[in-house]
């Protein structure tokens, strides 16, 4: 996976990234999420922009936990991103972007603001068939 020219290396570390937010394990999250960033080329817009999304996930379930200042960085670059796909993509990316959205709003502790967006985000997903991510 070290070798530049390994086209595997984007697919790995997107995916270790992944199966690294859904266990728990935040602070591999954000290294595999970090690594698979930089090298993810123009062709691979999706998953840029899922990558974004899990990076944004991790980095604020980190500030929750760890007061973490960078993680604000990380969503605050990561939404406009997912903001731009769910413009092209509605039906794939709006249930992402509100649950960022949420996210942001709950660690601000506007709980009012938050609630909606939770419940948007929900309803994007059902709408969109995506029931693992209700």
């Amino acid at each position: 996976l070290n070798d530049p020219g390994n086209k595997l290396r984007e697919s790995a570390f997107f995916h270790k990234a992944v199966q690294c937010l859904w266990v728990g394990h935040t602070e591999r999250c954000r290294y595999y999420s970090e690594k698979c960033m930089p090298i993810l080329g123009p062709l691979a817009q999706f998953t840029t922009y899922m990558s974004k999304f899990y990076h944004a996930l991790n980095s604020l379930d980190l500030i929750r936990k760890k007061n973490s200042t960078k993680g604000k960085e990380v969503a605050r670059v990561a939404i406009p991103a997912i903001r731009d796909a769910a413009a092209s993509s509605d039906w794939n990316f709006t249930n992402k972007l509100r649950l960022l959205e949420a996210e942001q709003q709950s660690l601000r502790q506007t709980h009012r603001k938050a609630v909606p967006l939770y419940e948007a985000a929900i309803e994007s997903a059902k709408r969109s068939g995506f029931i693992h991510e209700q």
